[in-house]
């Protein structure tokens, strides 16, 4: 694999943005593309500093973009002066991607996947986007974000972040269980998504993954859902990283 860090303009956010892209070595493509997403407390360098991601990918014909996301959610933020996130993602780091690289240039050579914030990231993408997306992971997702607010622990003050899903109206841009249900009524049967979830069964998160799976069980949204021993931790996310992997290689179109 070869692996190189871009620098680009965003014209939503209007600034030079950064991703890390990992690219085959062999081949000429054009090569299917997986958009791997950080968490709040990271940035683009996250998967590639903390995991053997680079490793893992030997001899899987595709190609990972992991662009900075900022501490935005992924939404786009209404306030005057807020950033658009959302569309920078869907626009923005897109275009980029397959104007730079011999990408296969249409939703079914694509997917999107991510952890806590970048999980909940993930998934409402790929559902408010199916054109774009065909397929999403999520590891450790932090689902409850727009749907109900969540107490502090003793390891995370979480005050802040609630009180940033009510600035931006979460509540109607980033709830996944409203999202889910207005992509499976208003475009699932002409743009099926393939979607997975995993979660540590010691991550503080568990209990909102298994409220979402269960809710997404009871709308009819297909989809697969694990959980494996482990913490909120990036052992746990190296260990399960290939699990998306295997499901972006074995599931997307590819054109290598």
């Amino acid at each position: 694999m070869a692996f190189g860090t871009m620098q680009f303009y965003s014209k939503q956010l209007q600034t030079m943005c950064s991703m890390n892209v990992i690219t085959p070595r062999t081949g000429d493509g054009p090569f299917p593309v997986l958009y791997l997403l950080h968490g709040l407390s990271d940035n683009h360098t996250a998967w590639s500093r903390y995991t053997t991601l680079e490793m893992q990918l030997a001899e899987m014909p595709m190609i990972v973009v992991m662009p900075d996301g900022g501490r935005g959610w992924y939404l786009d933020d209404p306030r005057p002066g807020g950033l658009a996130w959302e569309q920078y993602m869907i626009e923005d780091v897109v275009c980029f991607v397959d104007t730079t690289f011999r990408t296969i240039r249409s939703r079914e050579g694509r997917a999107i996947a991510g952890l806590s914030m970048g999980g909940h990231g993930a998934l409402g993408l790929a559902m408010k986007h199916p054109e774009i997306y065909s397929m999403a992971s999520t590891h450790s997702g932090a689902v409850f974000f727009g749907h109900h607010p969540r107490p502090s622990s003793e390891l995370h003050d979480i005050n802040a972040v609630n009180a940033f899903a009510d600035a931006i109206n979460a509540s109607e841009t980033g709830d996944l269980w409203s999202i889910s249900e207005r992509y499976l009524s208003q475009k699932a049967a002409e743009l099926p998504l393939s979607i997975r979830m995993d979660c540590g069964t010691e991550d503080e998160l568990i209990d909102d993954n298994r409220e979402f799976h269960a809710h997404l069980d009871a709308v009819g949204l297909a989809h697969d859902y694990a959980e494996y021993s482990g913490g909120h931790r990036w052992d746990y996310w190296n260990k399960h990283v290939y699990k998306t992997l295997r499901f972006v290689r074995d599931g997307l179109t590819s054109g290598a």
